[in-house]
């Protein structure tokens, strides 16, 4: 079989009277009729689509190229006798399985059917996964999991629990070993949320996708809070406030697209490398020679005041090939920029403060967001590039109280613990804790480079004018007190709130023009892709969860 949604033969000829299973010709009839009674949508699939939703078949052929489908286990059925489930054993017992390719490269794949008993898994289903999910370990590709059902079959009991355990397990032994991305395409509840969970990347459907640990009713029944399906875990609710997801699709066909896109970027495991495409400007000779219109435009995208905002995605576009940028949990935590682009056709992890969100300060999600996706890029050797204009940590009762110190300190451990090439470019405010936080030199930064219109100090003139001459201030008011603010925080300015002290330590590698970034980092990576960085023998770090 080749594509989902086709028998591997005509049955026609069967249909008429029960194949003679004593001769080959018979034979080959009754597979061929078997075969197209599990590739038969069934009675469902009518209301699936009034939802929105295409069939579990219908969803794997526009990812996977095509002709490419291999199916597995399409024959098997559960063994359920309780509750009178003997009598409707369907083929495939709910979830197709098998591999395929995208690109040409090797995935495995499986695409649960929410037209068979509400996509509940059991024994012979959750079998099927874990088979699938094993051999895209063993051959080391990615897996993709398009999930649309309704938690454990409740006939079948615990066994249907173990066999959500079965699953978890090899997400976890697969984390970092090959990527795992799930698309979330209806319903999808109880511990089915878990596994979802525990990969690499999940692509959610605006409107009619549902993700929970316990729905309305029973938080209507237990709480008394009155919650709609939408509201408690739908897309946008994952995307926007929980992190739990990190894109979200405007339809099923958007979904599919963004994680073909996303594998684009990816290694098919972690000892391979991502796909590498020729470079789409000329990489020989120096910087200023291959300088084009785009690079120019970065020289005046810094407001001259440091409170003017600017959107770093603005700056992102015109050092990644052709402006190709694929984000990452692009509406949660807006303070941070994640995502993937190419330099010079190889693959690179992004990330970068954005001053139009809270002016760039960083809190307890930006830190979870950032911290999680270097992890990712290191698990899968890709590089590191980061672009900081930080003010500084946000302030205030909720953070401290919500645990910004033990939440924050995870962006410090991601960087330091990532041993892939790390370049970082300060474009303007490099401020306190968060300076060091974000890719500094000091925490392993591989390269690291200034704009001319850096400022990195302990803090900005503001808060260090009132600190440091709160004495020769006492006593002014009005005008005078105006004046004399202004003096000593362009003083101040003058004297630390640049990149030339940072940079007469050795704490950044250069000062460069803006103009000249994409160039600089370009060489920058193109120097580390032999670096080797040893990390003491160990079984694991104890990052702080």
């Amino acid at each position: 079989m080749t594509a989902a949604t086709e028998p591997i033969g005509d049955a026609s000829g069967a249909a008429a009277a029960e194949p003679d299973v004593h001769t080959t010709a018979g034979k080959l009839a009754d597979l061929y009729r078997r075969v197209e009674d599990a590739v038969d949508p069934g009675s469902g699939v009518e209301r699936q689509r009034a939802k929105g939703r295409q069939t579990a078949r219908e969803r794997i052929d526009p990812l996977l190229d095509p002709g490419s489908f291999v199916e597995l286990d399409a024959l098997t059925r559960h063994r359920s006798t309780n509750f009178g489930m003997d009598a409707k054993r369907p083929f495939g017992d709910g979830v197709v399985t098998g591999s395929g390719t995208v690109d040409g490269r090797p995935v495995a794949i499986f695409s649960q059917d929410a037209t068979v008993f509400g996509g509940a898994l059991g024994e012979v289903y959750g079998e099927k996964i874990v088979k699938v999910m094993d051999l895209a370990a063993k051959i080391g590709c990615p897996v993709i999991g398009i999930n649309d059902g309704g938690g454990a079959r409740i006939q079948e009991g615990v066994v249907a629990l173990g066999l959500y355990g079965d699953i978890f397990i090899r997400n976890v032994r697969s984390s970092g070993v090959i990527p795992q991305i799930s698309l979330i395409m209806g319903a999808c509840a109880g511990g089915a949320v878990y596994s979802p969970a525990l990969t690499d990347f999940t692509v959610m459907v605006a409107q009619t996708s549902h993700m929970f640990i316990t729905g309305p009713d029973i938080i209507k029944t237990v709480t008394g809070e009155d919650v709609g399906f939408e509201e408690l875990g739908g897309g946008r609710t994952h995307n926007t406030k929980s992190g739990v997801a990190h894109y979200l699709a405007s339809d099923e066909a958007d979904a599919l697209d963004y994680v073909k896109e996303l594998l684009g970027y990816l290694p098919s495991n972690n000892l391979s490398e991502p796909p590498t495409y020729p470079a789409p400007e000329p990489t020989a000779g120096s910087i200023a020679d291959g300088l084009t219109d785009a690079d120019l435009e970065l020289d005046t995208i810094i407001p001259d005041s440091p409170n003017t905002p600017y959107d770093i995605r603005e700056v992102i576009s015109r050092v990644v090939d052709e402006g190709e940028f694929l984000e990452v949990h692009e509406l949660f935590a807006p303070n941070i920029v994640c995502g993937y682009g190419r330099i010079e056709g190889r693959s690179v992890g992004v990330v970068a403060n954005q001053p139009t969100q809270f002016a760039g300060c960083l809190d307890i999600d930006a830190s979870e967001k950032a911290s999680r996706f270097v992890r990712t890029c290191d698990a899968f050797n890709i590089p590191v590039v980061t672009f900081v204009d930080v003010p500084g940590f946000l302030p205030g009762t909720e953070q401290e109280w919500n645990g910004i110190i033990r939440r924050g300190a995870k962006l410090i451990y991601a960087y330091c613990e990532a041993t892939v090439p790390k370049v970082t470019v300060i474009t303007r405010k490099g401020y306190g804790g968060a300076y060091d936080v974000m890719g500094s030199k000091h925490l392993g930064g591989d390269i690291n480079v200034a704009w001319p219109t850096a400022q990195i100090a302990v803090t900005g003139a503001a808060g260090a004018v009132s600190i440091l001459y709160r004495k020769e201030m006492k006593g002014l008011d009005g005008d005078e007190l105006a004046a004399k603010r202004a003096e000593l925080q362009q003083e101040y300015e003058d004297t630390l709130c640049n990149p030339y002290i940072a940079a007469d330590r050795g704490y950044i590698d250069g000062v460069i023009p803006p103009s000249h970034t994409r160039g600089y980092v370009g060489r920058a990576l193109r120097m580390l892709e032999t670096k080797r960085e040893a990390v003491p023998p160990r079984k694991h770090g104890n990052i702080p969860l």
